[in-house]
C-alpha cells in the first residue's frame, strides 16, 4: 500500500516546479519523502532567504497529498540550510549554532519512562519563578511533550525576518515541533530529515536573549544528542534517572556519551525516587532509593536532587498546568527551587 500511495504522490509532484529554479522538483535531492504505514512525510530542501515563495507550494502539497487514498497523514515542512559557500570552508560538524541565550541546557536521560519532559517544564519553571528568563525549547523530534505539559496549542507565526515566535505560557517562549504537526500525526522521518527539523528549531526561532534554554532531548544517545554536542553551544547536560539498577545502567552511558563529547555533565536528579501514601502518610520507596546519589558520586558530578512520584504532578502535567504556577507550597515545586538554585550557582 505504501508502495501505491507512494507512486501517486511522485505523480502530484510531477505537476509542481520549484519557485525558484522553475524546473520539476527533484525526489532526493531537493525532496525527501518517507511514508510508513500510511502516514506521509515529505521535506523540501531550500534556501532560508526563500521560505516564503515556498509557503503556497508547502500548503498545495499537504492538501493534494492528504487527499491522495489510503493516506491517514500528510506532513510537508520546508528544511532551510545554507550552502556550503555561505559557511566558509570549516568543516560543517564544527560549525556551533549562533544563539544569544547566556546558558544552555541540556534535560536528558538514557532510557524513556524516567520522567525527563516532566524535570524539563518544571526546571523552567522554577528558574522563571527566580527571576530568570527562560526559553523552553522541546528537541524531542518523535515524542514532543511540551506543548501538553506548557498547555500550549497553535502554531507559531513567521516574523518579518522570517523567524518562527515561539508561542508563550507562564512567562516561558516554548517551540517543539508539536506545533507544526498535527497532534495525532506520528514523525517518521529519517536522520537527516529529523537534523535539519532540529537545526531549524533552533537557529530559525526568535529566541531574543534570555537568561536559560531548557532543552528536552529524546531519551537515548543518538543523533539528536550527538548533533546537539556538536552544534550548540551547552553550558552542559543534566541526566535524568529514576533509583533502580537497570535505569541507572542506561543513565551512565548517557552521562559517558556527554563526557565524550566534551560537555560538562551539571548533574542528576533522581525521578520517582520515593511515594507518600495519602493514606497511611508512609515513604514507600517502589524504584529503589539513593541510586542516582550513589552515581552521582562515583562519577564526581553534582546530584541535584530527588523528586517523588507523586500523583498531582502527573495531574498537573496532563492539564497544562505546571504545579510550581498552581502549587507553588508544594513540596515538589520547593524541590524544584532547590534544584533551581543549584542549577544558577553551579
Amino acid at each position: 500500500m505504501d508502495n501505491q500511495i507512494k507512486s501517486k504522490i511522485i505523480e502530484i509532484l510531477e505537476n509542481y516546479l520549484n519557485p525558484i529554479s522553475k524546473k520539476p522538483f527533484m525526489l532526493g535531492e531537493e525532496i525527501n519523502l518517507v511514508i510508513k504505514n500510511g502516514h506521509a512525510n515529505l521535506s523540501i530542501n531550500i534556501n532560508p532567504d526563500d521560505i516564503s515563495k515556498y509557503e503556497k507550494v508547502k500548503e498545495e502539497l499537504e492538501n493534494k497529498i492528504s487527499s491522495v487514498e489510503n493516506v491517514l497523514s500528510a506532513n510537508v515542512v520546508l528544511t532551510a540550510e545554507r550552502k556550503a559557500a555561505e559557511k566558509g570552508n570549516q568543516d560543517p560538524r564544527n560549525n556551533k549554532y549562533e544563539l544569544e541565550v547566556k546558558n544552555i541546557i541540556a534535560i536528558a536521560s538514557g532510557k524513556g519512562g524516567v520522567g525527563k519532559s516532566t524535570v524539563a517544564v518544571n526546571t523552567a519553571i522554577a528558574l522563571s519563578a527566580l527571576g530568570k528568563s527562560v526559553v523552553l525549547l522541546d528537541a524531542d523530534i518523535y515524542g514532543p511533550s511540551i506543548p501538553k505539559m506548557m498547555g500550549i496549542s497553535g502554531k507559531p507565526i513567521s516574523n518579518k525576518e522570517k523567524k518562527f515566535v515561539p508561542l508563550e505560557n507562564y512567562g516561558i517562549k516554548c517551540m517543539s515541533i508539536g506545533f507544526l504537526l498535527p497532534t495525532d500525526t506520528p514523525t517518521i522521518w529519517r536522520g537527516p530529515m529529523i537534523m535539519k527539523a532540529l537545526e531549524q528549531l533552533f537557529i530559525s526561532v526568535e529566541w531574543g536573549s534570555p537568561d536559560y534554554m531548557i532543552v528536552d532531548l529524546p531519551p537515548g544517545t543518538g543523533d539528536t544528542q550527538i548533533t546537539m554536542a556538536q552544534k550548540v553551544p551547552l553550558k552542559g547536560a543534566i541526566i535524568v534517572s529514576t533509583p533502580q539498577d537497570i535505569a541507572l545502567i542506561d543513565a551512565r552511558k548517557g552521562i559517558n556519551m556527554f563526557n565524550k563529547v566534551n560537555v560538562p555533565v551539571i548533574g542528576i536528579i533522581e525521578n520517582m525516587s520515593y511515594f507518600i501514601c495519602d493514606k497511611c502518610n508512609q515513604r514507600h520507596e517502589i524504584f529503589s532509593y539513593g541510586g542516582a546519589k550513589n552515581e552521582a558520586k562515583k562519577l564526581d558530578t553534582e546530584f541535584l536532587g530527588e523528586v517523588p512520584l507523586d500523583k498531582n504532578l502527573r495531574i498537573s502535567s496532563d492539564e497544562g498546568k505546571p504545579i510550581g504556577i498552581f502549587n507553588q507550597n508544594s513540596d515538589i515545586a520547593k524541590k524544584y527551587i532547590e534544584i533551581a538554585n543549584k542549577i544558577i550557582n553551579i
